[in-house]
């Protein structure tokens, strides 16, 4: 029995899976933030309490969070459950819960649910994408995480793109991220001269409708993501790219995305696989729990 946890800025999933990958129980709470710290972690703690209470098992616990890590210092950064950066999560959690406790990137967890059991079943090397609010990913080999010497492996999404670019919260610019994810696309629209007013949708909707400045907008998210998705294949070779997040709904990213990125593959064939996600919402508290191997019978 594994308990996966997703933890994010305004809900904490937990599930716990058995051996053959099936969810055998399911709790959702709000992740009280605005308490701080220790009411994050005596929640995750109230969690698997309850879950194990269901099953009468010791569970191992893996938690997905956005941030990571530090290799140096063991203090999560970057995680927009603020409250948790510069605190020793993952020690302080193996002290609540009595137990050993693994900490990933929510997309590390992404990429490692789709490649045991979803859209990258099957294949040696498998890139998770998360586009979304932010642009993340996850490098899977033969089903094993590869998280990195620094826990930054697959953090493409601050690859610097386009020299003098949008401004990034990371105080850089032209990162990926601010070209290619939700936030980006509706910046450029307005940019171009677009509604104020229109989200993403229905921007998407727009451009659907003929909308001379929605489409241009969109024609830019999937040329930018071709250039930025070829450079992850130039380096990694995958056999497949499977896409998560808000925007991994948008067809088009599987094929005007697709041919962009073949523009600026180095290889005279293109093969690369870009696919949607099957493992859905579900993807990052699977990939959690699946931090810890099953057991052998």
């Amino acid at each position: 029995m594994r308990i996966g946890i997703d933890l994010g800025g305004t809900k904490t999933e937990a599930i716990i899976m058995d051996r053959g990958g099936d969810i055998i129980a399911r709790e959702r709470r709000p992740t009280p933030q605005a308490d701080g710290y220790d009411a994050v972690l005596d929640n995750i703690a109230t969690m698997v309490a309850e879950l194990e209470a269901r099953t009468s098992h010791t569970c191992s616990v893996g938690i997905g969070t956005p941030g990571s890590l530090s290799a140096s210092s063991g203090l999560l950064k970057n995680s927009n459950t603020v409250c948790l950066n510069g605190k020793p999560l993952k020690t302080d959690l193996e002290a609540r819960l009595q137990r050993p406790v693994r900490v990933e990137n929510d997309a590390n967890c992404f990429g490692l649910s789709e490649a045991v059991d979803g859209a990258g079943r099957g294949h040696d090397c498998v890139f998770g994408v998360i586009m979304g609010t932010g642009v993340g990913g996850g490098i899977v080999f033969r089903q094993q995480l590869h998280s990195g010497a620094q826990h930054i492996a697959g953090e493409w999404g601050h690859n610097p793109l386009q020299e003098g670019g949008p401004a990034c919260y990371c105080g850089r610019r032209g990162c990926v991220e601010t070209l290619i994810s939700g936030p980006a696309v509706v910046a450029d629209y307005r940019a171009l001269g677009g509604d104020e007013s229109r989200d993403l949708p229905t921007i998407v909707a727009a451009a659907e409708q003929g909308d001379v400045i929605a489409t241009t907008a969109m024609q830019n998210l999937y040329r930018h993501f071709g250039r930025a998705i070829a450079s992850v294949i130039n380096l990694l070779d995958p056999d497949i790219i499977v896409l998560g997040g808000g925007l991994s709904n948008l067809a088009g990213l599987y094929t005007a995305g697709a041919e962009q990125a073949r523009k600026h593959v180095f290889n005279d064939e293109y093969r690369s696989i870009i696919a949607p996600n099957q493992n859905g919402d579900s993807a990052g508290v699977r990939g959690a729990a699946q931090l810890w191997p099953a057991a052998a019978d």
